[in-house]
Parts: C-alpha cells; sequence; structure tokens
C-alpha cells in the first residue's frame, strides 16, 4: 500500500512530509476510511497544530470546505483525558489504553458538537468520525477564522449578551458544560461568535461539571474585565439564569 495514496490525497510536498512525521499508519488509514466515504477529498493546509491535535483545511468529495481534527496518539495528554471522560454515563468502562482514550476522546468531541448544534449553540457541524479523526464545518472564508484573543469583537456589549445566550443553550437545552471556554476557545467569523473545542464539555450529571461550569464563567469574566467590561462572576450567571424559560 505504499504510503496509502498520500501523493494525491495531499497537495502540498511539504504538508505530505509533515503528516508523515507525525501520524502512524493507523491514522493515516482512519483518514483514507473517511476519505472513501466522501467526507475527505484531499488536504490543503494546516489551519492549526497543537501537542494533542493539528487541523487541516480540506475539501470533501463534492467541493465543500471542511475542518479535519486529527488527534496525535503519542503526545495526546490521555490523562487529562480521562478525567473528562470518567463521570460521563455516556462514556462507561474506559480503558487505560492510551490509544482507546483518545479514539474515545474523539467520539466525545463528535457527540458534545452534535448535542450542542442541536440545541442552535453555535459550534463548527460536525460530519463524521473515524477513530482519531474527526471531519467538521469548517469556519472561515479562504482562511480559518480568528480567535477571539486574536481577532476581538468591537462591540463588547454585544459580544457579553451572545455568550451569555450560548451558554444558557448550552447548560439549559444541550445540558453540558464546556468546560474550557475563554477567548482560545472561540472564533470570531466575520462577526459570528463560533465556539470551538469542545471534546472536554461534560454533561450536567458529571462530579465536577459544577467546578467546570464556575471555571468557564470565572475565564469569561476575566476576558471580559481586560476588554473593559466590569462583570463579576454572580452577574454573569444570574443573566444566564434569566435566559432558561427563553432558550
Amino acid at each position: 500500500m505504499g504510503n496509502c495514496g498520500l501523493d494525491n490525497f495531499i497537495k502540498e510536498e511539504k504538508l505530505q512530509s509533515i503528516f508523515n512525521q507525525v501520524f502512524d499508519r493507523q491514522t493515516i488509514e482512519a483518514v483514507h476510511e473517511l476519505a472513501n466515504k466522501g467526507y475527505i477529498d484531499y488536504l490543503e493546509h494546516i489551519i492549526s497544530t497543537g501537542k494533542e491535535a493539528h487541523v487541516y483545511k480540506a475539501v470533501d468529495k463534492a467541493g465543500n470546505p471542511r475542518a479535519v481534527k486529527i488527534y496525535k496518539i503519542e503526545t495526546s495528554n490521555f490523562k487529562n483525558m480521562r478525567a473528562y471522560i470518567e463521570g460521563d454515563l455516556r462514556f462507561k468502562n474506559v480503558s487505560s489504553d492510551r490509544r482507546s482514550v483518545v479514539y474515545q476522546w474523539t467520539r466525545k468531541e463528535y457527540k458534545n458538537l452534535e448535542k450542542f448544534t442541536e440545541a442552535n449553540v453555535r459550534v463548527p457541524i460536525p460530519f463524521a468520525f473515524h477513530k482519531n479523526v474527526l471531519v467538521m464545518e469548517f469556519i472561515g472564508n479562504e482562511q480559518a477564522a480568528s480567535t477571539l484573543k486574536d481577532s476581538p469583537f468591537q462591540n463588547i456589549q454585544k459580544l457579553y449578551k451572545i455568550v451569555v445566550g450560548e451558554l444558557a443553550k448550552m447548560v439549559y437545552k444541550a445540558k453540558l458544560v464546556h468546560a474550557d471556554l475563554s477567548e482560545y476557545n472561540m472564533l470570531n467569523h466575520n462577526g459570528e461568535l463560533v465556539i470551538i473545542d469542545c471534546g472536554q464539555a461534560v454533561l450536567l450529571s458529571h462530579p465536577n461539571a459544577k467546578l467546570f461550569f464556575e471555571r468557564d464563567i470565572r475565564n469569561m469574566c476575566n476576558y471580559f474585565r481586560k476588554m473593559g467590561l466590569q462583570k463579576t462572576p454572580e452577574e454573569m450567571k444570574d443573566d444566564i439564569k434569566a435566559l432558561k424559560s427563553s432558550v
């Protein structure tokens, strides 16, 4: 099978070299499994790189832009992942094997994106996953949208209302806590807020859900304070509760 047909699958020689260095054969075969089903035609370029995952801009068989998130098996912090998977009623008997945990995490992110989408929380729409590879909506124009950290909203009061509304839908409709909310995990796409990196999101029944929710609120209040809007965690929680009956 050689290089699994990567010559035609990855357009740039440099990208192909990086791909081969970072990912093992099983991951490459997982990507090809999704390609065989039409979810990916080819990878265009890297959107972001991290210790645990790389995200690529791709094109599907119908010509639509897609984001492909590939979790790295060897460098992912699977012990940290287990802390968010264990206690989630959707994922029982969590394995201690690194590869199995990463596969579960990928499935968890897909399921979280599904629940958020059903609740009208603005996240990338998930399309498919296989093993440690997740295919989802590409957020951006030609290039990927920037994070809120790099591309803040001009109207901070408007942004606050949007964030409060999204948090209300998360908690009261999706019944999930994001658990890692910050300006680094939100995109500004032409003035539209899109929340990303949802793998760690937990059900409200999770033993640490309240702790994670409090942390999300603190993170956002810290961000708004830096942007000139003074809101206490208590005020933000009250504003979220006020929307309970309307989401």
